[in-house]
């Protein structure tokens, strides 16, 4: 295999909340409530539509696309979540510097160097919001290709926690089945002081709905069994996808690290001409789609809602 080349899971498309649009002559971010999943072409309106988009929306309630069936392809909950913190350079979208907290990998004008990781906010070089934490989630939808992926990318806190927790969380309690369970990602909203208390959209990682937790892991019990029954290898898959991201010094690429400038930090500067300019002033929440979002949350919750024995 080619050394520097990182060897990623097969990407068939992406998944995304919100999207891009032209607003006086700029690309921008749009938010949205609900998820779209797309291919990996591009128009002149932007990602074209997956055909799995289509189907999954005609069973959700209003259309609204608020939960995927997923499955993870990996045990190991490391290699389905990517998360680091990235440095992108915002011309050229290559990455600059990537660490996780302890240390990082900078490149430099004598090559890469190593060096102490202290997160961004205590780092000279990623003041001005130039350092984001990076999350990449791969998941299966098709079972027509058990090995192709569709990718969630966030630079969240919201997201990337809270997947973190969850794939850590199922694999520990299906004693390491995390690729045989039955799950979903769920879009979920919260108000924060920072965000004017207007809904702030993340994504979760549940099981599917009416499926109970110890009925999800004696059916992952099942699947394993007959998985190894006909031959096939977990741990070698994993271990081969873990060889795969360790062939490079960076996982990322300038490619890719163009369209996250794009969107990303093209939020950055439509948040900045938003905020109001007197840190102190109450900002009024507007009627708008996220009213819906909210609405369809407390709807929700009071029929989950139940005692717990």
């Amino acid at each position: 295999m080619i050394k520097g080349l990182a060897i990623t899971p097969p990407i068939l498309g992406r998944i995304s909340i919100g999207k891009m649009v032209e607003k006086n002559g700029k690309r921008v971010p749009e938010k949205d409530d609900q998820f779209t999943i797309t291919s990996q072409i591009q128009n002149k309106e932007g990602w074209v539509k997956h055909p799995l988009d289509e189907q999954l929306r005609a069973k959700a309630s209003n259309q609204k696309l608020r939960s995927i069936p997923v499955r993870m392809i990996f045990n190991d909950p490391e290699l389905n979540l990517r998360a680091e913190y990235t440095l992108f350079d915002r011309q050229t979208g290559r990455p600059v510097c990537i660490g996780n907290g302890e240390t990082c990998q900078r490149l430099t004008n004598q090559g890469i160097e190593h060096h102490p990781c202290p997160s961004p906010d205590l780092c000279s070089l990623a003041q001005g919001g130039l350092c984001k934490p990076y999350g990449r989630l791969y998941v299966n939808l098709d079972e027509s290709d058990e090995l192709g992926t569709f990718v969630f990318r966030t630079t969240g806190f919201n997201s990337i926690r809270t997947l973190a927790a969850r794939l850590s969380y199922y694999h520990a309690a299906s004693n390491g089945l995390l690729s045989c369970l039955p799950l979903q990602l769920t879009l979920r909203g919260k108000s924060t002081t920072q965000s004017y208390r207007t809904p702030v959209y993340y994504v979760d990682l549940t099981l599917r709905e009416g499926i109970h937790l110890q009925e999800a892991i004696q059916t992952a019990k099942e699947i394993d069994q007959k998985s190894k029954l006909s031959g096939f290898n977990q741990a070698a898959l994993d271990q081969m996808a873990r060889q795969g991201y360790g062939n490079a010094q960076f996982e990322l690429n300038a490619e890719e690290g163009l369209d996250l400038v794009e969107e990303f930090h093209a939020e950055e500067s439509s948040k900045a001409e938003q905020q109001p300019i007197d840190s102190n002033a109450k900002s009024i929440p507007k009627l708008n789609q996220d009213d819906g979002f909210v609405q369809d949350m407390q709807k929700g919750l009071h029929g989950s809602v139940r005692a717990v024995n």
